[in-house]
This record gives C-alpha cells, sequence and structure tokens, in this order.
C-alpha cells in the first residue's frame, strides 16, 4: 500500500514499496499558473533530501522542485516534455515528475501527512 507525504515547499511524495514518486501539489501549481515547462532530473543521479533536483515554469515564474527523501533517480516523467500542462490538470496523478530508490525510506517520516499538509496551507493563507 502506498503512503503520500508532503513538504513545506509543496512537493508530494507517494512511497509504494522501494519506490517513491515525487510531484507538486494541487495547490503549487494553482499558485504556479499555466505550466508550460518541466525540466526533469538525469536519470542515475543522486540527490540528498532537500536538494534541488527539477525545475517547474510556469506563465509567472520558474520554481525548484526539491527531493523530499535522499536517493537515486530511476525514472522520469517524459509525458511532461510534450505536455507540462499535464502538472495542472492532474498534479498528483499523471503530472508526477520523477521516481527515485530511496537511500533511507525513514527520512519520510518527518515528512507532513495530508491532514498536516492542509493545516500548514491553510496556516500560509
Amino acid at each position: 500500500m502506498s503512503e503520500m507525504k508532503f513538504t513545506r515547499d509543496h512537493e508530494w511524495v507517494r512511497l509504494d514499496g522501494d519506490a517513491a514518486t515525487i510531484g507538486i501539489t494541487d495547490h503549487a501549481q494553482n499558485a504556479l499558473g499555466d505550466v508550460v515547462f518541466v525540466d526533469l532530473p538525469e536519470i542515475g543521479r543522486e540527490v540528498a533530501a532537500g536538494e534541488a533536483c527539477a525545475v517547474v515554469e510556469s506563465v509567472k515564474a520558474a520554481s525548484d522542485i526539491y527531493a523530499p527523501v535522499g536517493g537515486r533517480i530511476v525514472e522520469v516523467n517524459s509525458a511532461l516534455a510534450e505536455d507540462p500542462s499535464l502538472v495542472n490538470r492532474e498534479p498528483i496523478g499523471e503530472g508526477w515528475f520523477f521516481k527515485l530508490e530511496p537511500r533511507d525510506p525513514a527520512e519520510a517520516a518527518g515528512l507532513m501527512d495530508e491532514a498536516a499538509y492542509h493545516a500548514f496551507v491553510e496556516s500560509e493563507a
């Protein structure tokens, strides 16, 4: 069964066995506006938790995407190259950014669950 966690930078991570899928939240894509380009990390790259490893560009701004947990990038969502607006339409579904093999899955324990993330977003408003 997969478990979803969230960061204060509005990334989500879905842990499913030895894989972690990363994307941005609906709140983040709303704040960005229409996504026009996504620069994804290289497969095989080692990233640390909190490291900037991708970039999303919208009509409003460019923003770094940070790895919620450390590990090795094993897959990127190549569909975003052809259709970056997937991030707007399905931020927690088909609009995911990359997958990695977590170095230490326990790192995710320090991230927020869905209820805590929603409370965090409300506190920012």
